[in-house]
């Protein structure tokens, strides 16, 4: 199974991405936490990532396509994969096309989460993550047993500088102008699977099993 995952930050990508890896027994590729880790790590592209990061922009795709293109065509791939987070924008779906042509590579379904500006605002200024470990909680629906201290590892819980309410309403902005036309991209290839990202997590990920069958 090859998949792709669309929808706007705060919708549930990562956490519908992992249920699906493990159901389909495929890796999920997340870009974002191939990028966060570069950041954590201090490397060149992390420091060319941070800056956009801060500010709610897409990193380039200089900074992406070479790091995807080496991931694909890596072993732990070759069952298939689970794309989170990419592609963000036409070019790198055309990019995206051309890479898995030349692998002989064929993309199963694309799904859009899709939910309202509001409740993707309300989710994201409620999450925290672990400093030390990257566990995600939300204050409102998935609290810590202790309030700031990381259940699984006892780090420090905070509000991460993407999820500060002006920059998420930047990040959604840059969602709009730049990776919403995807929906029409893979729309016309008959590819898109639209799911209403506002339900339960169990919900959704029900009703995406469904539709891709």
């Amino acid at each position: 199974m090859r998949l792709i995952l669309l929808g706007p930050p705060g919708v549930g990508k990562g956490t519908q991405a992992k249920l699906l890896s493990q159901h389909y027994d495929i890796p999920q590729i997340s870009t974002g936490d191939l990028l966060r880790e570069a950041v954590s790590d201090g490397t060149e592209l992390g420091k060319q990532a941070k800056k956009y990061m801060d500010q709610g922009d897409l990193a380039p795709d200089d900074v992406i396509l070479g790091m995807d293109e080496d991931t694909l065509q890596s072993d732990k791939c070759k069952d298939g994969f689970i794309l989170d987070g990419f592609p963000r924008t036409v070019p790198q779906a055309e990019w995206l096309t051309a890479i898995m042509n030349k692998l002989g590579l064929q993309l199963d379904g694309v799904v859009s989460l899709e939910v309202d500006d509001q409740v993707v605002i309300e989710r994201l200024s409620a999450r925290r993550t672990c400093v030390d470990c990257g566990a995600i909680y939300n204050v409102k629906t998935n609290p810590p047993e202790k309030e700031g201290v990381c259940d699984k590892c006892g780090g420090e819980l905070i509000l991460r500088d993407d999820d500060q309410p002006e920059t998420i309403k930047n990040r959604l902005d840059v969602y709009k102008k730049q990776t919403e036309p995807l929906v029409d991209y893979y729309s016309n290839k008959g590819l898109l699977v639209s799911i209403d990202g506002s339900k339960s997590i169990d919900e959704i990920q029900t009703e995406i099993k469904k539709r891709l069958k």
